[in-house]
């Protein structure tokens, strides 16, 4: 018979153990510097932030606000850096708000004369600062610490005594989630320049693969990809490294092509390949999914790819009520696939910052029911079902989605608090991602016609939007023209 033991965590002030396994070896904490991101993005103003901040501290009762996440320090000092974290728009740092001041803790060497004058008001102070001074604030009987404690270090946390502990979710983070009209502005675009990247690259893509009959490695779609996308204004990095699959590759729903590896694929026209991208600009943040096919596909092939199609579709399409949480959409995601008993093992959609990192919280739509957080008007989130046969292939399609009110008028609060058809407020989406879908690859005979007219508009929107800024005759309007071309629905049966 086992013997069953039980335990309990402990706290072990010291030492750290990750040093002491870390050794001599461990590396430096990155310095890059921080950038100020301008007013005209970022939409509202530090002393805007710190002002809605000490508004819900004095409701809370809270004495001193602890910001542990890199992007929640970005967001509320309007700082962005890049290097400290590999395609994130974020710098090493923590920040607090009390009553009577702000504090970022950084290194010394991230802030210029540029940043310093932007953060005039706001104390810097060293990195690893931040711990004696919460047990400094601490000393007073009347002091309280907000902090959500999941998105803090045992460092920090561990020092606050539970009765002088608010642990919930900050301030800083619905701020953040629910874009104001400057950041929605970059964001769409960010979208338009993203959408013109897209189709000069897959101009060339198409070209070298049909035209010139040449194969390109998964390495050289990301290299390419990411050299278009450089050349539009604003362009800072990629927002996570290209996922480019060819055939089985696209089945490993984060494959990573590295040179010099067995799994290396080259696309040619007898297989698909799943690229999923995304870019950092100034003003914005993008992520996109496209499956292509250049060739002949298999049948099985695009019963898949038109289910997920549909899928993507139906989540597009919806209206649903104020207060819905994310995970009571992600069903409408799966019905065409679970009609054919089939499924993806992933989430629907992740929330998106703006120009901020590309995974952003609270929400998520997902089939996950423990994230209870609800959509709301401003944010920003992913919508990309898929399907995946194991070393065959995979197809995703991915779009990112604006949050807004059904009715405009529901911008505008009423005050006639009789009617109750005004209390029920419903919320829908709108597209941010301008790049065609390849209609070759759809089975029309399980379309429904709305489906493909969901298609055709949104071709017409993207060509009314990318086209006049791409050169005239050029092999990029050319593949834009063409691959915006109503679905031909002379094959439904």
């Amino acid at each position: 018979v086992e013997e069953h033991v039980t335990g309990e965590l402990v706290t072990l002030n010291s030492p750290n153990l990750v040093d002491v396994i870390w050794g001599d070896a461990r590396p430096p904490i990155p310095t890059s510097p921080f950038r100020v991101h301008p007013l005209e993005y970022a939409g509202m103003s530090l002393q805007q932030k710190v002002k809605r901040i000490r508004k819900e501290m004095k409701e809370k009762k809270a004495t001193l606000s602890v910001f542990c996440t890199l992007d929640d320090v970005a967001y509320l000092l309007n700082v962005r850096a890049t290097g400290d974290v590999e395609c994130c728009p974020v710098g090493i740092a923590y920040a607090t708000v009390s009553n009577e001041e702000v504090t970022l803790y950084c290194d010394e060497r991230k802030i210029d004369d540029v940043v310093r004058e932007h953060l005039k008001d706001v104390a810097i102070k060293p990195y690893d600062a931040i711990v004696d001074d919460v047990e400094g604030h601490l000393q007073s009987e009347k002091s309280k610490v907000w902090i959500d404690c999941g998105n803090a270090n045992m460092a920090i946390v561990s020092i606050i005594p539970e009765r002088a502990l608010i642990n919930s979710q900050n301030a800083v983070l619905p701020m953040k989630a629910c874009k104001n009209r400057a950041e929605m502005e970059g964001m769409r675009r960010a979208h338009v320049v993203d959408g013109v990247a897209m189709a000069e690259f897959m101009a060339w893509l198409e070209h070298t693969v049909v035209e010139e009959g040449k194969s390109v490695t998964e390495v050289e779609i990301h290299e390419r990809l990411t050299a278009y996308r450089a050349a539009q204004p604003g362009f800072i990095e990629v927002s996570f490294p290209t996922i480019a699959g060819v055939g089985s590759n696209g089945a490993i729903v984060h494959y990573s092509a590295q040179e010099g590896t067995d799994l290396l694929k080259s696309l040619d026209t007898t297989q698909p390949v799943l690229i999923d991208s995304g870019g950092q600009y100034v003003y914005g943040t993008t992520d996109v999914t496209r499956t292509w096919h250049f060739g002949e596909p298999a049948d099985e092939f695009k019963t898949f790819y038109t289910r997920v199609l549909k899928g993507n579709i139906c989540v597009d399409q919806m209206f649903f009520p104020e207060n819905t949480p994310g995970f009571v959409l992600d069903a409408f995601a799966r019905k065409a696939l679970w009609d054919i008993c089939k499924d993806y093992a992933h989430g629907t959609g992740h929330g998106v910052g703006a120009a901020l990192n590309v995974h952003e919280g609270p929400i998520s739509i997902t089939p996950r029911w423990g994230n209870k957080e609800v959509l709301k008007k401003g944010m920003v989130v992913s919508n990309e079902p898929g399907y995946y046969k194991d070393g065959s292939f995979g197809c995703r399609i991915e779009n990112l989605l604006e949050i807004t009110h059904v009715n405009p008028d529901d911008n505008q609060e009423s005050n006639d608090k009789n009617d109750e058809q005004k209390d029920k407020v419903f919320l829908k989406f709108e597209k941010l991602t301008l790049i065609p879908i390849q209609t070759n690859l759809i089975d029309n005979s399980i379309m429904t016609e709305e489906e493909m007219n969901w298609v055709d508009d949104y071709h017409q929107e993207v060509f009314r939007k990318l086209s006049p800024l791409l050169e005239n005759g050029s092999s990029a309007l050319n593949w834009l023209r063409k691959s915006c071309q109503p679905i031909d629905r002379s094959n439904k049966s």
